[in-house]
């Protein structure tokens, strides 16, 4: 009994191994996720009533920063890890008529964080975000090329190309137009949205090629950021809130999608404020020179 036991079970594993070896083969073609128009709506809805939503804060005169509008304990924790080096993060949503919105085929993502850059001035921060012509450099890995398309004043295209490695390797050819609004002489603002997102097959070799948009593997399908910058308390604070959209995940690949779609974002915008922390602070100058 004892070998037949132990033969069936052999058998079992072979089985076992041979189903995950065809999963496997057959998981890149499944991966195809063509963005629906339906789905294209519902984030053009989520990321109007946002864009909307950021313009009335700017107006208002309220609050400027999000953590300002924290309840007092959980805003006095928040300026004190943010004090720390920390981004504080957070998940959001944006609600139409306060009922969420329904994204069929597809998943939105919005996060909101935070990062204070000691002895930053405004116009120092406001210089590394601009030059978007060395993107490759303060935000490698994650920004593998990086270029401004076209610039007038406030008003910039710029092409970015991302890498993304979870499970699966994902680059990404992405184009954005980003608007910068002054606000005052310590406070500014700005938003951007993407006007092409193409996923890049076979990236640096001579059979390089890119999926025509929205008929890939839907890693990212819109992605739209708002940011604000406030200098006070002896540096700057810089706030950015990113909506993105990405394919929904389907029953039998969350151990290859899932991870990726899920928690992606969020590493995204917590990586972008701690490099561009970093990256502010290593172009400031010594302090005993300031």
């Amino acid at each position: 009994m004892a070998g037949k036991a132990g033969g069936f079970a052999s058998k079992s594993l072979a089985v076992a191994l041979a189903a995950a070896l065809a999963l496997s083969m057959a998981a890149p073609p499944a991966l195809a996720a063509n963005l629906r128009p339906s789905t294209a709506a519902a984030f053009d809805r989520y990321a109007a009533l946002t864009q909307q939503r950021f313009q009335e804060q700017l107006a208002s005169g309220g609050p400027f920063l999000w953590i300002d509008t924290l309840p007092a304990a959980r805003r006095d924790a928040a300026y004190a890890s943010l004090r720390a080096g920390n981004v504080v993060i957070e998940k959001m949503e944006t609600l139409d008529n306060g009922k969420p919105i329904p994204v069929p085929g597809g998943l939105i993502h919005h996060w909101i964080g935070t990062v204070f850059i000691p002895g930053a001035t405004l116009s120092e921060t406001l210089t590394l975000e601009k030059d978007y012509n060395h993107h490759q450099t303060y935000f490698q890995p994650d920004v593998i090329r990086s270029k401004i398309l076209r610039q007038d004043g406030d008003d910039y295209v710029v092409l970015l190309r991302f890498k993304k490695q979870k499970i699966v390797t994902v680059i990404l050819d992405t184009e954005h137009v980003v608007h910068y609004q002054p606000i005052d002489a310590t406070r500014a603002a700005s938003w951007s949205h993407t006007t092409r997102i193409q996923q890049v097959e076979n990236a640096g070799a001579a059979e390089e090629r890119m999926d025509p948009p929205g008929q890939d593997d839907g890693f990212l399908w819109r992605m739209n950021t708002y940011w604000k910058f406030e200098q006070k308390d002896g540096g700057t604070y810089v706030e950015s809130q990113s909506v993105s959209l990405t394919r929904d995940i389907p029953m039998g690949l969350g151990w290859m999608i899932g991870p990726f779609v899920e928690s992606i974002p969020r590493e995204s915008l917590t990586f972008t404020l701690s490099a561009t922390r970093s990256a502010v602070l290593s172009r400031l100058p010594a302090p005993a020179s300031r």
